[in-house]
């Protein structure tokens, strides 16, 4: 049943803990390899249902593949939409397991015409779903200088920011910034020091890309989304991809683990504290050496597991 090895493969099927009969939710199906694999573990009363807010992946022969399994549902959406999806076949508060595998997918990066990589020549759309949003070229046209700065900074870690903001406003009013290599010599141009093994234009293209999607916020609408779709036991296994996602899912994670507020010295029941929905699972988890090797993607993944009380 398998389709696409993922990053950290075994580790995710693993700590999802899968029960044969059990209801599970991939919330990034992209090439259905964590689908494939969960749904080799279910029994025939079993449920997988899985989202991606990717035309592509929904509509791709991966996901043909795996619909012909009656456990499996797909739908297009994405991490907002989770509580409307699983409220249609009554799955709140049901779930055994929802993994999340953030960031941009393989088949993103390596399709030029997605605008994803400063590698390939393609419109500079950067779009997980290319059916909303605006496109990361009308953006840039659009943007303030101050605010671009702000976005390059936050969501690049850039130090040249300023820099590459004022680069891009003026180099907008001569001609438009449409394609992924004209943004990508632009950026190389106006950075004065290169990191040693990595490409200048790294942190600008993950900045515009994180927002033109609003990739954080829909993570953090989709981690309290998933934790109050679990049953009591469930398992939420997140894979992170650089530090803003994994921070997101870390606090988050600390956040949910314990009591909830601090009563002080005032006196107060025990049932009256508000404690915290989830309980921590082990250590972070990082991709082995020999998937490293295999997978040069797998060395910044992430992955972090937590159990709803």
């Amino acid at each position: 049943m398998l389709v696409h090895q993922s990053v950290l493969y075994q580790e995710a099927l693993a700590q999802l803990n899968i029960k044969a009969d059990g209801i599970y939710v991939d919330c990034t199906f992209g090439r259905g390899g964590h689908s494939g694999g969960i749904l080799e573990q279910l029994g025939p009363s079993g449920c997988l249902l899985a989202l991606d807010r990717d035309l592509a992946a929904i509509t791709s022969s991966e996901a043909s593949q795996l619909l012909a399994d009656n456990r499996f549902v797909l739908h297009h959406g994405c991490f907002s939409d989770f509580t409307v999806l699983l409220g249609q076949y009554g799955y709140s508060g049901k779930v055994n397991g929802v993994l999340m595998d953030l960031g941009v997918s393989s088949p993103q990066l390596d399709s030029a015409e997605r605008g994803f990589s400063f590698l390939r020549d393609g419109e500079l759309d950067m779009r997980m779903d290319t059916s909303n949003g605006i496109p990361a070229y009308q953006y840039l046209q659009q943007v303030d200088e101050q605010s671009l700065a702000k976005v390059i900074f936050e969501y690049g870690e850039e130090r040249f920011a300023r820099r590459i903001a004022h680069a891009i406003v003026t180099q907008r009013q001569i001609q438009p910034i449409q394609t992924t290599l004209q943004l990508a010599k632009l950026i190389e141009n106006c950075v004065p020091f290169r990191d040693k093994h990595k490409h200048p234009a790294t942190r600008t293209f993950q900045a515009i890309r994180i927002e033109v999607n609003q990739e954080l916020e829909q993570i953090k609408l989709g981690l309290r989304q998933a934790v109050d779709s679990l049953a009591p036991g469930g398992r939420l296994v997140v894979i992170a991809f650089h530090s803003l996602e994994d921070r997101i899912v870390k606090r988050y994670i600390r956040d949910e683990s314990g009591l909830k507020t601090n009563p002080g010295r005032l006196p107060i029941k025990q049932h009256e504290l508000e404690q915290g929905r989830l309980k921590k699972i082990g250590k972070s988890i990082r991709a082995s050496q020999q998937e490293v090797q295999q997978n040069p993607r797998a060395r910044s993944a992430v992955m972090r597991v937590a159990e709803k009380l």
